[in-house]
């Protein structure tokens, strides 16, 4: 039930946004679900945070795909994880190993398997240094402390509308530098 309830408050928070991320990255420990998989038990059921499920319920119904980036030590476990919580199948690309680049080498596995563009995806992540350098690629990237939650989902949702804006107004700033006329070509135009 209170799955229902968090997708039916999901679906209202992304239906406020014209435009949507192509791709929503999500990390696992203490971002889906609170603990680190490299202290657990395959045989253990795990659980998410409390508003992660129907978030991920909402983002699938809403047609934006999803990914994973993830730098666990413990692959299997995570996989094993995903498989016991039935939500493996949601996620169109999972990027699940140890590595010390801070997840750029995560997207750009996750952007030769999607050929999304890092401007168009959502990145979720309860650390820091993995924010900071995913940002510098281009993904709108949002820090979550306690997991994600609504919160997050309108925080991030909102600043991707914000990026998108920027990135706009941008192109259509430059299309009108670029279409003006030459001041010195209209002087020799005029002297021909």
């Amino acid at each position: 039930m209170a799955d229902e309830k968090v997708k039916s408050e999901a679906m209202q928070i992304i239906g406020m946004f014209q435009v949507l991320p192509r791709l929503v990255v999500f990390d696992l420990d203490y971002t889906l679900w609170p603990f680190y998989c490299e202290c657990r038990s395959k045989r253990e059921m795990p659980s998410l945070y409390p508003h992660a499920k129907g978030i991920l319920y909402a983002l699938k119904d809403k047609g934006v795909d999803m990914a994973i980036a993830s730098r666990s030590p413990t692959p299997d476990i995570a996989t094993t994880f995903l498989d016991k919580l039935n939500i493996k199948s949601m996620f169109v690309a999972q990027e699940i190993f140890s590595s010390w680049t801070h997840k750029t080498e995560h997207f750009q596995k996750i952007n030769s398997r999607t050929s999304v563009p890092f401007n168009s995806m959502l990145f979720f992540d309860d650390e820091d240094r993995n924010i900071n350098t995913v940002s510098k690629m281009g993904v709108t990237s949002i820090l979550v402390g306690n997991g994600v939650n609504l919160g997050a989902l309108r925080e991030g949702l909102t600043r991707f509308s914000q990026n998108t804006n920027a990135v706009e107004k941008n192109k259509q700033r430059w299309k009108k530098f670029s279409q003006k006329p030459n001041a010195t070509s209209s002087k020799e135009k005029e002297d021909d």
